[in-house]
């Protein structure tokens, strides 16, 4: 039988995940609660959350996609929300997990699409948000850049000749 306090916990589990860019399910076997702690401080500063929760409730919390990831939610499981950049959060959490040496991630959920253990780390080596922003503003500057060296040619030869027979007479 659901008692009170459950029932409020996978509410809150279902807000978070729908609120959520990114899921990821993670084995957190090892970690003290200091390491805890601090990991969650860590994904604090990249707006992301890492709880622990039972497997039930995090199936109930999931809904239409709980068949995707019933499979895998065995043995000790945290989630990790990632709120506003895909990318950074995980980042951390693949961090945190490599420094410490314990730690890994199960499978992760990027909006209705189920993500490997695999996939999460080639999600996790992508650049940052600002980083591949960057490089498309630089992108789609270069042909209006190449434009504006193309017209300015023409008229840097011309004061450059100007300025050769100014010489050439003095």
């Amino acid at each position: 039988m659901a008692t009170q306090k459950k029932i409020d916990a996978v509410t809150h589990l279902t807000e978070k995940v729908q609120k959520a860019k990114v899921m990821v399910l993670a084995d957190y076997r090892g970690l003290k609660h200091k390491q805890l702690e601090e990991l969650r401080r860590n994904l604090k500063k990249t707006d992301g959350e890492f709880m622990v929760a039972k497997n039930r409730l995090i199936l109930r919390a999931l809904g239409d996609k709980a068949e995707s990831m019933k499979d895998k939610l065995t043995d000790t499981t945290a989630v990790l929300f990632a709120y506003a950049d895909e990318v950074a959060p995980l980042k951390e959490l693949l961090k945190f997990f490599k420094t410490v040496g314990l730690g890994k991630t199960k499978a992760g959920l990027l909006g209705a699409q189920v993500l490997s253990d695999e996939a999460l780390s080639r999600l996790a080596s992508l650049p940052s948000r600002d980083v591949l922003l960057g490089n498309l503003v630089r992108q789609l500057n270069a042909p209006i850049q190449g434009l504006h060296y193309a017209l300015q040619w023409n008229m840097n030869k011309l004061v450059w000749a100007l300025d050769a027979v100014k010489t050439k007479k003095s």
